[in-house]
C-alpha cells in the first residue's frame, strides 16, 4: 500500500462529522496517520483538509488561514443552536426588510467584530465543552472573542414568505462562528435570525473546487494518481515565507541543528517562522529566527530519510 505524504483537499459531504471524514479516508487509503484542518458541523459541506503522513505536523499552521464560506440565514426564526437543528425559541412571521437596510447591516460587520461563542460549540470551560454542557439545558457565561471579517457581500436576497432568506459570502479569520454572525446580522436587523445553510468553499488557501469527494478519492487510490493530486507539504503553507540555506550547511539543517543567520539568505525578521530549502530546492522544514541569539533555529524537520 502507497505511503501517502501531503495535503488531501476532501469534499465534505452533509451527514459526516470531521472526525467521521477522517475515519472514512482511513479506510479508503488503509492508513492511520491522517489529521483534519478543523471541526466542521455534521450539516455544513464543503472543503476539509486531511494532512497525511508527515503532512499532520502541519495541521496548526494551516489552521491559522482565513476560511470562506457561503452561507444563508432566515429571518424571523431563533433558534437555541443558532441554526435550523436546534429548538426554536422565538419565532416572528411577516418579518419585512429592504435591501439597501441589508447591505448597511452588514457593512456593520467588516474588519475586527466581537462574537460570543455559541453553547452549542466544541470550545471547552471548565474542562467540559460547551455543547455538552447545553445538552444538559445548561447556560454559562461566555467571554467574548475578537475574530476579523476580511471580506462580507450580499449574494442573495428572497424577501417572498413568511421567513425572508438573505445569503452571502464571507471571508474571514479563524475561530468565527458563521452561525453567531447570522444571529447578530439578524440583531443588527431588529429581527430573529438562524442559519439555514453553510458551506465551505475554501480554507487553508484550498478552494472547493480542487477537493475530491469520497468516490474519487477511492477511484484515484485504485488507479494510483491520487499522490498527484495531493498538494505539497511546502506548497500548502506558501503563506510562510521562503529561505535558502548555503549548500554546505544543508545537512546540519536537516539534522536540527541551529543555523547562523550568515548561511540562510534571505534573513528572516526576529522570530519570523520560515520555509526552509537547500539550494536544489529540496524543502528541509519550518524554521524560526530567535529573538536573542539570532540564530535560526528548527521548528519542524522534514528529513528526506524520515519514515
Amino acid at each position: 500500500m502507497m505511503a501517502y505524504e501531503g495535503i488531501l483537499p476532501v469534499l465534505k459531504p452533509a451527514g459526516f462529522t470531521s472526525h467521521d471524514v477522517v475515519a472514512k479516508v482511513r479506510g479508503i487509503l488503509k492508513m492511520k496517520r491522517i489529521g483534519h484542518t478543523g471541526t466542521l458541523d455534521p450539516q455544513v459541506t464543503g472543503v476539509l483538509p486531511l494532512c497525511l503522513g508527515r503532512a499532520t505536523r502541519m495541521v496548526e499552521y494551516l489552521q491559522e488561514l482565513p476560511k470562506e464560506y457561503e452561507a444563508t440565514l432566515v429571518l424571523g426564526i431563533a433558534t437555541d443552536t443558532e441554526d435550523l437543528t436546534g429548538t426554536v425559541t422565538e419565532r416572528s412571521e411577516g418579518v419585512t426588510v429592504t435591501k439597501q437596510q441589508i447591505c448597511e447591516a452588514l457593512s456593520r460587520f467588516h474588519g475586527t467584530i466581537s462574537q460570543i461563542p455559541p453553547m452549542y460549540s466544541a470550545l471547552k470551560q471548565d474542562g467540559k465543552r460547551l455543547y455538552e454542557l447545553a445538552r444538559q439545558g445548561k447556560t454559562v457565561e461566555r467571554k467574548a472573542r475578537e475574530v476579523t471579517i476580511h471580506e462580507l457581500e450580499l449574494t442573495a436576497f428572497k424577501p417572498e414568505g413568511p421567513f425572508p432568506e438573505i445569503s452571502f459570502r464571507v471571508l474571514c479569520s479563524k475561530g468565527t462562528y458563521i452561525r453567531t454572525l447570522c444571529v447578530d446580522i439578524g440583531r443588527a436587523l431588529g429581527v430573529p435570525a438562524a442559519m439555514s445553510v453553510l458551506r465551505r468553499t475554501m480554507s487553508a488557501g484550498i478552494p472547493v473546487s480542487r477537493c475530491l469527494t469520497f468516490e474519487e478519492i477511492a477511484e484515484r487510490a485504485k488507479d494510483g494518481s491520487l499522490a498527484s493530486c495531493l498538494i505539497p507539504v511546502d506548497e500548502a503553507v506558501a503563506h510562510l515565507p521562503a529561505a535558502e540555506v548555503a549548500g554546505e550547511k544543508a545537512r546540519a539543517a536537516l539534522q536540527g541543528q541551529r543555523l547562523s543567520p550568515s548561511v540562510v539568505h534571505p534573513l528572516p525578521n526576529r522570530e519570523e517562522i520560515i520555509r526552509l530549502y537547500d539550494p536544489e530546492g529540496r524543502f528541509l522544514g519550518i524554521y524560526e529566527r530567535e529573538e536573542g541569539s539570532g540564530a535560526i533555529a528548527p521548528v519542524k524537520v522534514f528529513a528526506q530519510n524520515e519514515q
